[in-house]
């Protein structure tokens, strides 16, 4: 039965882990996730939780852990931010090629150097080309749904997924949080199947190494090279949308909050200019359009809830009818723009027909505040450049 409490975004993750009957949670601290273990961790002392707790001396450890006990057929979790992201790098790779359905969330935080504990997004779009899929949340809600759609997704798919959010915006936070039963959550995601099962009577060898050419295996099926390996995590990548969206929509139908769809659209329906940005200021883009609104602007914004796999389709949909987009990205593409907007605008290559002005703003990092006064400029900015056909030749900085 569902119920309703009052959580952080890091507590709101951990109990979505819960109900998913998580059987393996490595963990490193680091701020601003470390509640998320902490929470966990007093589950399972208390018994509310049957799993394995392993303490690890990194976040690189932690992630092995999880990829061993997800190889072996275990529901696994983790969650890290910022640095700790960064230093699983090369096992963010490993995951992701070794299929394993591993959900990890990231309480987004500036990376180092120089030193900040506070919120953009540079660490996980940093990340975007490492195999795994990202989802990004605007509120607490979002933060214990995806987390719970992110478990069925990827073992559906056999792709690790990074469910991320905006450090201390969210983590810290108190929101109200509906708890789904967890009877409706047992009958949403049920135990997890490997798609192989490990026999000591048969050893196997996993991940071995492989030649740039497909060979037989021990029993004469021809397995692919390397290049083949990685053309197979793409195709599934590039199906993956159909996936999530159905995961999200049967969510929807069991809980009423329905993700079949990787926009969040916010009075869209007539608006000639709109925002477009990931996670918690999507919010704040909406206090913006309405401020907008109010001067007679007909402004709305789009959020995209799913950034890997990139929803291109659904996003020239969106926007092709629009004069004016504002990108407002908490990360940069050093040397160019943001990579949202870059990806945004690809979106557009070769179709042909109407194309609305794309803007891009770097905002926020390192914590840096967001006012509504802020996001109206970069409106106006935005829209002027539609109205002179002029768009921006590189990216705005917002309060720099």
């Amino acid at each position: 039965m569902e119920q309703t409490l009052i959580l952080t975004g890091a507590q709101a993750a951990a109990e979505a882990a819960r109900l998913c009957r998580v059987q393996v949670v490595a963990a490193y601290p680091i701020t601003p996730q470390s509640k998320i273990p902490e929470t966990l961790a007093g589950y399972v002392e208390r018994g509310m939780l049957k799993a394995q707790f392993v303490r690890v001396e990194s976040e690189h450890s932690a992630l092995g852990v999880c990829i061993a006990a997800s190889t072996v057929g275990a529901r696994a979790f983790t969650a890290t931010a910022s640095n700790g992201l960064a230093y699983m790098h090369e096992q963010l790779h490993w995951a992701a090629g070794s299929r394993v359905p591993i959900v990890m969330p990231v309480a987004n935080r500036g990376v180092g150097a120089p030193w900040t504990i506070l919120n953009d997004c540079q660490d996980s779009v940093s990340q975007r080309d490492t195999g795994w899929m990202q989802f990004y949340c605007m509120n607490n809600q979002e933060v214990l749904d995806l987390v719970v759609v992110a478990f069925k997704a990827a073992e559906k798919l056999l792709i690790p997924c990074m469910v991320c959010f905006d450090g201390f915006l969210l983590s810290h936070t108190f929101m109200p949080v509906a708890i789904p039963g967890q009877r409706e959550v047992d009958s949403f995601l049920p135990p997890y199947v490997p798609f192989h099962a490990l026999d000591p009577e048969n050893p196997v060898n996993i991940n071995p190494v492989v030649t740039s050419e497909p060979l037989a295996d021990p029993d004469g099926v021809l397995s692919p090279g390397y290049m083949g390996f990685r053309h197979r995590l793409q195709k599934t990548h590039e199906q993956a949308l159909e996936v999530i969206g159905q995961t999200g929509r049967e969510f929807g139908e069991l809980f009423g909050r329905s993700y079949a769809e990787p926009l969040f659209g916010y009075r869209t329906d007539d608006a000639d200019f709109v925002f477009v940005a990931m996670g918690a200021i999507v919010g704040e883009a909406a206090e913006a359009a309405d401020a907008l609104r109010e001067q007679g602007v007909k402004a709305g914004v789009f959020g995209l809830r799913v950034y890997r796999p990139f929803p291109a389709r659904q996003l020239y949909e969106a926007l092709r009818e629009r004069r004016a987009v504002a990108v407002i990205e908490k990360a940069i593409s050093y040397g160019y723009e943001g990579a949202l907007t870059s990806e945004l605008k690809a979106s557009f290559y070769g179709k042909g027909g109407p194309a609305p002005v794309i803007s891009n703003f770097i905002a926020g990092l390192g914590g840096k505040e967001v006012a509504t006064s802020d996001l109206m400029q970069a409106a106006n900015a935005s829209i002027a450049a539609a109205r002179n056909s002029t768009p921006p030749e590189r990216a705005q900085w917002i309060g720099c």
